[in-house]
């Protein structure tokens, strides 16, 4: 309206104008002065309208990046409740996916809701709602248009959603092949498979292009489409409204014309605004699907109803069948039936992929057993909560996982409030100070990514010593030693075993080492995932069944007996001089770090830093299954009745964010309203001035 008026009464001085009963005569009679007060209104118009944008700007960016934090942290929650089966459901590469691509997507899509969603609908209302106050005959072209940018809205939205969905899942495919090549650059190189993993990874960038394209036609279409409407409605109304001013047929004024097309390019890029918002939500509908897949998945293993602890660390299996697919015709482990007491010292011996990081995993419940009874201290590890289940046993895994951080961060993650001397003393036993004495730094070390400047036996130490900090009533050893030495490895696991026998605990040891097992209480062999022997090392040497079979077998091949009657005569000569050295001043401390670790020089860790918990699935635990479509269906409603839900924390910011921007964008376009109705309200007399 303004620029009506600062045309017709300050350019043409026609005798009668909109807005005229606002101004003096004496001040519409000063040509220049009109126009300078006119311009004037209008830049202190634009200074209110910008100053609502910034506004809105930063309450709708405070809002979103808030609500993608919110999000975010959700979904690792969630996450960090997942089973191994869970996890197994959605792969890693996924699970990565969705928690940056696809809630990016959502931030953006909540930003421009903010903007537009409110706005946007109102515009569209108002601008038509004055077209009609200006020109009652032209206006109707408009009703021509709006019906046209619907019909595009509802065909971005059905068309759309299906080539994001397949966008996001060739982002998925992309992420898992540089995910490998990363973790597996070694054995890459040790093949020369650069060639081939570049041929693959150009593969799936060029299947990402290709739906990034097929999406993309979208947004390449709709702006083309929209802006031939809204100009296809400009010229039309230019065109009927030029011959009405040349003609004088309906006493049309040019600034009027000059208004009618600024609100009908108001009305018509609202709806664009509206349809570029379509495809918004067209995309957060399939990355919120992918989402809602993570944040309802059923998670299959929760906490039981008992509060009781692990003390004694007994355990029993009592025809225990498992299957990773719940299918009983594909069981791993089968009918295995085991009673361990407590403090006795376990060895499971048996194939590749016979079942023995299976029948351990049971233990924590990673799993839980598709029939029979997992019990530990005679409870049925289901009663137990997963904290007081998880902090009673301490698990090292073949892969000795480590964090980044320094080496002494690592190990508190068995006990946050350990001391210097309890490490060290835990490291002493897991023959790890030897070199972490020589690292400039010691204790305070760096480790990189996945532990990269350490050796693979240096890494199983260090993990070694973390379960020992933990001190809980059972201990699992899944080839934990399978990268030290041998000299080495027998001082470890004979510490260990002074330490089972002194303080009770249980023990269990998943080996290929034979010479590992013969010092166990007790040895089970595991086959096909059933228990085929279970004995000392002498009755199973007698019996002359496999276990016997495979123990002949490895001596044979490593030339055992000598290897063995060699490394008997260095352990004794290795406990002579610490028996020595125990006689000498201060060599006594150095005994008893080695031999053993007290209670009161090792408190037990709190409940939730169970290193039991924080390793991974062995190498026996299938590969991840491609996740099913069964909640894939969520309509526009639905999505953004979830993205209200999560951003419900912050919905005074952004209340704040969409109105700062109406009000800004209002103050631009409808202001003179405001003073038309309050001049009327004030004079009495009509300000139109026609």
């Amino acid at each position: 309206m303004l620029m009506s008026t600062i045309v017709d009464g300050g350019l043409y001085r026609e005798s009668t104008f909109m807005l005229q009963g606002l101004f003096s005569p004496e001040l519409i009679a000063n040509r220049n002065c009109f126009v300078l007060t006119v311009g004037a209104i209008m830049v202190g118009v634009a200074c209110l309208s910008m100053a609502m944008g910034v506004l809105a700007a930063r309450c709708s960016a405070i809002a979103t990046q808030g609500f993608a934090r919110n999000m975010r942290s959700t979904l690792l929650g969630k996450i960090e409740s997942f089973s191994f089966s869970n996890i197994d459901h959605i792969s890693t590469p996924q699970l990565i996916t969705r928690a940056t691509t696809d809630i990016n997507t959502l931030r953006d899509t909540m930003r421009q809701s903010l903007v537009t969603l409110y706005r946007a609908p109102v515009m569209v209302i108002l601008a038509t709602v004055m077209s009609f106050i200006v020109s009652p005959g032209l206006a109707p072209l408009l009703l021509i248009c709006i019906p046209l940018l619907v019909v595009l809205m509802v065909i971005l939205l059905k068309v759309g959603q299906p080539r994001f969905k397949r966008m996001l899942k060739m982002m998925d495919g992309m992420n898992q092949a540089v995910r490998e090549n990363l973790v597996a650059s070694r054995v890459v190189k040790a093949f020369v498979r650069g060639g081939y993993e570049s041929k693959r990874f150009d593969k799936t960038t060029d299947d990402l292009r290709q739906a990034q394209l097929g999406a993309g036609r979208l947004f390449t279409l709709s702006g083309p489409i929209t802006m031939g409407i809204m100009w296809t409605c400009s010229v039309l109304i230019l065109f009927f409204g030029g011959r009405e001013i040349i003609f004088r047929t309906t006493g049309l004024l040019t600034g009027q014309l000059v208004s009618l097309v600024n609100y009908a390019g108001m009305a018509v890029n609202s709806l664009s605004m509206i349809s570029w918002l379509v495809m918004s939500l067209s995309r957060a509908q399939a990355s919120l699907v992918r989402i809602n897949e993570v944040l309802d998945e059923e998670i299959d293993i929760t906490d039981g109803p008992s509060d009781a602890a692990v003390e004694s660390g007994s355990i029993d299996f009592e025809d225990v069948c498992f299957s990773y697919t719940r299918d009983p015709d594909k069981l791993a482990l089968r009918h295995v039936t085991l009673h361990i007491a407590s403090g006795e010292t376990i060895g499971v011996i048996g194939g590749t992929g016979e079942g023995k990081s299976t029948l351990v995993s049971l233990i924590p419940r990673f799993y839980d057993a598709l029939s029979g009874t997992v019990k530990v201290d005679g409870r049925d590890v289901r009663e137990y909560t997963l904290e007081n289940l998880r902090s009673g046993v301490s698990m090292v895994l073949q892969n000795g996982s480590l964090f980044s951080g320094t080496i002494a961060d690592n190990l508190r993650w068995a006990d946050p409030n350990a001391t210097r001397e309890q490490m060290q003393a835990a490291c002493a036993i897991a023959r790890a100070d030897e070199y972490i004495d020589r690292f400039p730094d010691g204790y305070d070390t760096v480790l990189a990514q996945n532990a990269a400047n350490l050796s693979g036996g240096q890494r199983q130490r260090i993990a070694i010593a973390r379960a020992l900090l933990h001190d809980s009533p059972v201990f699992v050893f899944d080839e934990a030693t399978s990268s030290v030495d041998m000299e080495s490895e027998e001082l470890i696991l004979d510490t260990i075993r002074e330490l089972a026998q002194s303080r009770g605990k249980t023990v269990i040891m998943i080996t290929h080492r034979m010479a590992n097992a013969e010092h166990a209480d007790q040895v089970v062999v595991l086959e096909h995932g059933k228990s085929v022997e279970r004995g000392t090392h002498t009755e199973l040497m007698t019996a002359d069944g496999v276990y016997a079979k495979l123990f002949t077998t490895q001596a044979d091949i490593e030339n055992f007996g000598e290897g063995h009657a060699r490394r008997v005569l260095q352990v004794g000569s290795r406990k002579q001089e610490l028996s020595d050295d125990s006689r000498t001043e201060g060599g006594a401390a150095r005994v008893s770090a080695e031999a053993g670790m007290t209670v009161d020089r090792l408190q037990s860790a709190l409940p939730t830093a169970s290193v039991g918990g924080s390793e991974q699935a062995s190498a026996e635990t299938p590969a991840g299954v491609a996740n099913s479509d069964s909640s894939s269906k969520m309509s526009t409603f639905q999505v953004i009745r979830r993205l209200l839900k999560e951003a419900r924390p912050l919905a005074g910011l952004m209340a704040a964010a969409s109105t700062a921007g109406t009000i800004g964008h209002l103050s631009a376009t409808f202001l003179p309203v405001f003073g038309i109705i309050a001049a009327f309200a004030l004079t009495g007399n009509p300000v139109w001035g026609m």
